[in-house]
């Protein structure tokens, strides 16, 4: 508060220095107490967790190819699809799971500046004015009188329950800040599975148009034999029945193809009539992934970073519940003006100040501090566990994403040579159907098995490219831990890459 002298400068008055001035031995009490300012509760440090030198599984799978130079942060464009690069980025943007996890992360960072503003000094002023009117026998008196006051309150933190708390909300914001990119992707590998899966909608609808067209020239084939009675009856009911099978087995196929296309306009944060995906013919490019050495998880995991930020928040609150067993000190500190009447305010017969200083400490609570220690202390301990479970998880995701793609690798290998064997009988089994030597069952049965056989192709060329989306996001996307921000030191970065705003990243109505 700053109070001037009057233009004459009359030393009646007092100014700011005169105000002030009696507050210097508070200032001075300050010093000390922070010069001998400790903080109690045990440091920080990283458990150790057990980890491989490499993944079990990495010497028996193989690249599909060398991907080394592919970009990290924008995984997904080394899938080669339009419509996953048009829409991946919208998910930081419009997905309204990751804006609720941007949300919680804001309120976090919100939760730090509120630890930070117990280590300053609560400053005020007061103003009050009366006017009063008094009788003194039969003279009647109107009288104003007023005060202005400047207080000081401040509770240094000697034992550092301030600074373990400003410790344990950092931490937590950035626990919920690895919390945000850790869903963040999880639902960029839920787009990228999504818009697999569509795709794979897509060539089954091809495959069984293709089986469609060609099941009916089978049928206009048995049709003229029947007409020409040299075939049995059964053998047009078999091809008939064989078509419309095929038939509703392609229109079934709309709607799962429907409900990808609509589980897809909710990942970018769009009604579902918004978005309307067109009918593509090409899959997905089936990529490398540079998988690196398992030690490597522990940075690129958001999750695993969530988990141990949480650990060290944790920490930090065992440090907060062990300074409960030292004394509270407060400081306060009052200088103003008071007078009736009012005129002549700020003259020095009408200053006024005080200085004070409380000291609270608990001599007993019924082992209420020490379980709160041990509560904390435990508390810790569960985050450890969380923290060590996690990253095991996150091992035998990889590990799995790894045999799986080994093992399908080997399997479409297989499928490959089925799919000609089988394309090659059905045609076999028709030829001799038309040469009379076989009944249309043959046909049937061939026909079946090569259907059955491309579809399985089709499958496991789909599974391998949800296995390599899973991968990557197993992997950590391009995230690492060193992008968490430190929001003790707000202005040495910048916030995170997202925005509340949904209209930054738009899409058109209808996509490839």
């Amino acid at each position: 508060m700053k109070i001037s002298r009057n233009r004459s400068g009359h030393p009646g008055h007092v100014g700011l220095v005169g105000l002030v001035g009696p507050l210097r031995p508070l200032a001075v009490a300050t010093l000390a107490l922070l010069t001998s300012a400790c903080t109690v509760g045990p440091d920080y440090h990283r458990p150790p967790v057990n980890v491989a030198a490499t993944y079990s599984e990495l010497p028996g799978w193989t690249q599909a190819e060398p991907s080394a130079e592919k970009p990290k942060g924008d995984w997904w464009t080394a899938f080669n699809d339009p419509l996953i690069d048009q829409l991946e980025p919208l998910v930081s943007v419009s997905n309204q799971n990751v804006r609720a996890d941007y949300a919680n992360y804001q309120e976090a960072l919100a939760e730090v500046r509120v630890a930070r503003a117990s280590l300053f000094p609560t400053i005020g002023v007061t103003g009050s004015g009366t006017k009063a009117r008094s009788s003194v026998g039969n003279v009647a008196r109107v009288a104003n009188s007023g005060s202005l006051e400047g207080n000081v309150s401040w509770a240094p933190d000697l034992w550092g329950q301030v600074r373990r708390t400003i410790e344990e909300n950092a931490a937590t914001a950035q626990s919920t800040e690895a919390t945000l990119a850790n869903a963040t992707l999880s639902e960029q590998v839920a787009l990228a599975t999504a818009i697999i899966e569509l795709r794979t909608s897509d060539a089954n609808i091809d495959l069984l148009q293709k089986t469609v067209v060609a099941y009916q020239h089978y049928l206009d084939v048995v049709s003229d034999q029947d007409q020409a009675g040299t075939i049995a009856p059964s053998d047009l009911i078999t091809a008939r029945t064989q078509l419309e099978t095929a038939q509703s087995s392609l229109i079934a196929l709309g709607v799962a193809r429907a409900q990808y296309a609509h589980a897809i306009a909710v990942l970018v944060g769009k009604n579902p009539e918004e978005l309307s995906i067109t009918h593509s013919t090409t899959m997905p490019t089936l990529p490398g992934v540079p998988v690196g050495v398992p030690s490597t998880l522990l940075e690129r995991r958001p999750d695993i970073a969530a988990a141990e930020r949480k650990m060290a928040a944790q920490n930090a609150a065992i440090g907060v519940a062990v300074s409960a067993y030292y004394p509270e000190i407060s400081l306060s500190g009052l200088a103003g003006f008071t007078q009736s009447p009012l005129s002549g305010l700020f003259k020095v017969a009408n200053y006024v100040w005080s200085l004070g200083g409380s000291a609270t400490e608990t001599l007993f609570d019924g082992g209420l501090r020490s379980a709160d220690v041990d509560a904390a202390k435990a508390a810790y301990d569960s985050t450890v566990a969380t923290y060590r479970g996690t990253v095991l998880t996150a091992f035998q995701n990889v590990e799995d994403d790894l045999s799986g793609l080994r093992i399908l690798a080997e399997q479409s290998v297989v499928l490959e040579t089925a799919v000609k064997d089988a394309t090659r009988g059905a045609e076999i089994a028709f030829n001799e159907y038309q040469a009379g030597t076989v009944d249309y069952t043959t046909v049937a049965t061939a026909q079946a098995t090569q259907l059955s056989t491309q579809q399985t192709a089709l499958n496991v060329q789909e599974t391998r490219l949800l296995d390599t989306a899973s991968l990557f996001g197993d992997l950590g996307g391009g995230w690492s831990a060193d992008q968490l921000h430190d929001p003790r030191h707000p202005d040495k970065q910048t916030a995170p890459a997202q925005t509340g705003n949904a209209a930054a990243g738009s899409v058109d109505a209808k996509v490839q």
